[in-house]
């Protein structure tokens, strides 16, 4: 089973940004989990988390993007985080099939509109990983 990411989507509101991906990781929940959860999980693929209190209004500091609290957190399936700047990063999963996860994928940012080729890369690098 190989992964796949499918193509980004973006909506723009004024100077607001809603960016979405629909990865296909071939690994199962469980084993993905830690990959959007855990600070080490999340540096080998996406950045540095030097705080991240996994629960519900934990503080999280996530390097070169800044700090912010976990909005949204449920074990397994949910984890998100939003920035003291208003950047919200939105991990979702769902069962793909026995042995595969469907990451459904939301970034919420302003500023600049290049997010896209810079989360793909970062997708394809969680992707590939064992």
């Amino acid at each position: 089973m190989s992964g796949s990411i499918a193509q980004g989507t973006s909506q723009s509101h004024g100077n607001t940004h809603m960016l979405h991906f629909l990865v296909r990781v071939p690994r199962r929940m469980e084993d993905v989990w830690p990959a959007v959860a855990t600070p080490e999980g999340l540096a080998r693929w996406f950045t540095a988390a030097d705080v991240l209190e996994p629960r519900l209004g934990g503080a999280v500091t996530l390097r070169d993007l800044g700090s912010g609290r976990v909005t949204a957190w449920d074990v397994d399936r949910v984890a998100e985080y939003t920035l003291d700047d208003g950047d919200r990063i939105r991990f979702h999963l769902e069962r793909d099939g026995e042995q595969g996860t469907a990451l459904r994928f939301t970034h919420e940012y302003r500023g600049a509109e290049a997010a896209e080729p810079v989360w793909r890369a970062r997708f394809e690098k969680l992707v590939s990983r064992p």
